[in-house]
């Protein structure tokens, strides 16, 4: 059995842009350039609209197909299993310590960060939503088998309200989680994360850190060294270290970045 980590374009996004595509292209021929139950200004109209439609939708199935074969754990780029094996780098446990991975999705980055933690346990939680279906608990357990890792389990939980007491994990990691959580301010999402994290531990956040999501990002490092917190530093993943500069803007990732330090 091979691990599935699916992918971050959902297969039903492409499903939809193609069939909207497919639509809109036959509303065409049938209305604009057939002309059925039509005539004069109104087959024109009804032409161009269509025609417009379906160049619109067949262009967005070529990005999202693209970006599709781009994230593929099995495609020739694997962009996903580059960011996620890079940041499993950053997150180093002692032997019988505990991480935590917010925002598991199918599990990648929980099993990287078990395995290169053989004698420590990590858990992965996540709420799972609608958002992406595709991804649940019982796959994020599928794989852990299929790779062999036993020092791993999944919890349903939110990243918004963490269900653990303060200091309860020697290591918390996330990655292209709190971007998604709209209408919450994303430095207080940090906050929730680190709180659970014990003295002494370490972090390693991943995201699209955008001034107009994150705002100010270095006085936020600035105020976490302020508190105490050891060795922070914000590192830009799209300057070759996770991602091209190229790859970062085709994929809609720019702004990329990997928070990490010790508390």
């Amino acid at each position: 059995m091979k691990p599935d980590y699916k992918n971050w374009v959902p297969r039903g996004l492409l499903f939809l842009l193609g069939g909207m595509a497919i639509i809109c292209l036959a509303l065409c021929i049938v209305f604009g350039m057939a002309g059925v139950a039509t005539e004069g200004g109104l087959r024109i109209a009804l032409g161009v609209l269509f025609g417009a439609a379906f160049l619109l939708f067949a262009v967005l199935t070529g990005i999202f197909a693209h970006m599709y074969c781009a994230f593929s754990y099995h495609g020739k780029k694997q962009v996903s299993k580059r960011v996620i094996e890079g940041i499993a780098q950053y997150v180093a446990l002692s032997d019988g310590g505990k991480g935590l991975d917010v925002g598991c999705g199918s599990g990648a980055l929980t099993v990287a960060c078990a395995k290169r933690n053989p004698r420590a346990q990590m858990v992965g939680i996540d709420r799972w939503g609608k958002e992406y279906a595709s991804f649940n608990l019982p796959l994020c357990e599928r794989n852990a088998e299929a790779e062999g890792v036993r020092n791993v389990s999944f919890v349903r939980g939110n990243a918004v309200k963490l269900g653990f007491t303060d200091g309860t994990f020697d290591a918390v990691t996330s990655n292209y989680v709190y971007h998604n959580i709209k209408g919450k301010d994303k430095q207080q999402l940090l906050v929730e994360t680190l709180r659970v994290l014990k003295k002494g531990g370490t972090f390693a956040i991943h995201d699209i850190m955008s001034p107009r999501e994150y705002g100010d990002m270095r006085a936020f490092v600035k105020k976490l060294k302020e508190y105490g917190y050891e060795k922070v530093e914000l590192i830009d993943t799209t300057d070759g270290l996770f991602l091209t500069k190229k790859e970062s803007r085709t994929y809609m990732l720019a702004h990329s970045k990997l928070l990490v330090g010790k508390k």
